[in-house]
Parts: C-alpha cells; structure tokens; sequence
C-alpha cells in the first residue's frame, strides 16, 4: 500500500494552523443558520432527500479563501464546489457540514470535517462542533480535543468483547439490504446501539466512549476527517474488508484491535 511521505515539524504546525483557521471560520456561519429562518435548503437528489443549505456553501467558500491565501499550491475535495488541483502533494478534503439532515433538524450532532494528506490518505483531521464548542484534533503527535479554552489528549478504550461494545451509525438502513444484514449481525452482538450521530460518533470512539461505527456509503469528504482524528487516537478505520477507506465507501472505525476484528467477521460476505 501506497504510503505518505512523514510530515516535518514545521509543516505539521503550518497545517494545523490553517486547519484550525478554517474550523474558526465556520463556525460563525454555521451558527448564523443553524435553528434559524433563512437556512436556504435544497434537495441535492431526485427520488431522495440530500440537503445542502446556504451555511454548507458560505462555510466551504470560506475556507476555501483561506486555502488560497495561506496554501495556494494545495489541491482540495470539497462536498460542495468539488475538486482543485495542486502541485504540493497535498490535498485538503473538505464537508463544510457532514449531517446536514441534522442541522436543519436543530440537533447538535453535525459538525464540520476537514482533512489534509496525500494520496494515501489524511494525516491531520479534526472534526468541530460549533454549537457546543468541542473540536476533536488527530495529527501524527496524536489526538486532542478541545473547549473552549481546554485542551485534553484523546485515546480510544480497550473492548476486545463485542458483547460490551458500543456501537453507533447514522442511519437504521446503513446501505443496501446486504449491508443492513451485514451490520445487523454485528448490531445483535453488541450491547448497545445507537443512531444519528453523523461525524460525532467518530469523535465519541476517539474519546474511549464509543467502541465501534459502522456505516456505508460514504465519500472521501464524509470519512477523511474523522478517520484522521480516530487513528490518532489509537484506533482504527477500514473498509469491510479491512482494507484503506480514505477515498470513501463502507467503513468500520473501532478503538479496539481485537474488536474490529471480530466485527469484520460479520460484516464478510456482504455483496
């Protein structure tokens, strides 16, 4: 597997610099809309429901000023104004809200996702939480959460026993009927379940409270932040299979070694 080349020193506090310049610049907008009139909503689908609001663009146009000011020769993927190309190696993954059914819902589970890395995938992630002021940070130093003016290490829990797993995912439906059988299998050995957090369960498993998120379905910009910040914190994120997840799909994030792999037994099979 392809592997990034290390990040200096320096280039890893140039990076988390931008990245925290860009979270600090959302979250203004994102509260300017957020259970309020005027959030703009549009349906991306036919068929289906996929909002976008006019926070979601502000928030990417936003960071993106500060790409341009700050790391011009950055490539970025962002949900809403999609791919620009950059000759440093570098490329920043952008959601400027991941769960905006729950934004315009008035739930404080959505959050804003950004990632910088090569090709093989993030290397500095942070997923923040405007409404409650919590940003989870992951770099190669390790992971971090913030409030306010609070800093504290962050580290995955030992929970080698599905059985006294916690397990999270967005949507009861997960993804095709395969791969709700799939989760399912995984849902009846673990002692809870929960729904409809979006990004923030990422953080939750980060933080030792959640042990397993399994979900389908996602693109680069859905999964590249919040894996960032679950690897630095010692656990891991894959695809079904086991396999690397960076560019999207079915993905399993577990703060256990031992638990993924069981978790990734039942999930075999799926078509």
């Amino acid at each position: 597997m392809t592997q990034n080349a290390p990040l200096s020193q320096d280039l890893q506090t140039e990076l988390l610099s931008v990245a925290h310049a860009m979270a600090d610049a959302a979250r203004p907008i994102a509260m300017q809309y957020f259970r309020a009139d005027g959030q703009g909503i549009e349906n991306k689908l036919k068929g289906d429901f996929d909002p976008v609001t006019v926070a979601d663009r502000a928030i990417e146009r936003a960071m993106r000023d500060i790409l341009a000011a700050r790391r011009p020769d950055d490539a970025i993927l962002g949900e809403e104004y999609g791919q620009s190309e950059g000759s440093s190696g570098l490329t920043w993954v952008l959601d400027p809200i991941d769960g905006t059914r729950g934004y315009i819902s008035g739930t404080p589970t959505w959050g804003v996702l950004i990632a910088v890395g090569g090709a093989a995938g993030p290397q500095i992630g942070m997923i923040d939480q405007p409404f409650i002021q919590e940003r989870f940070v992951g770099a190669p130093e390790g992971a971090s959460w913030h409030f306010r003016e609070q800093i504290r290490p962050l580290a995955v829990r030992s929970c080698a026993d599905l059985a006294s797993a916690i397990l999270f995912t967005t949507f009861p439906e997960v993804g095709t009927q395969s791969e709700r059988d799939a989760f399912e299998r995984v849902r009846d050995c673990v002692q809870l379940t929960r729904y409809g957090t979006d990004c923030y369960a990422y953080g939750l498993v980060a933080a030792g409270q959640v042990d397993l998120v399994i979900e389908a379905g996602l693109n680069a910009y859905d999964i590249q932040g919040p894996m960032a910040v679950v690897e630095a914190a010692g656990g891991i994120v894959t695809d079904w299979e086991g396999g690397p997840v960076h560019e999207g799909g079915r993905v399993i994030a577990a703060g256990d070694a031992l638990m993924h792999a069981a978790a990734l037994e039942l999930l075999k099979g799926c078509d």
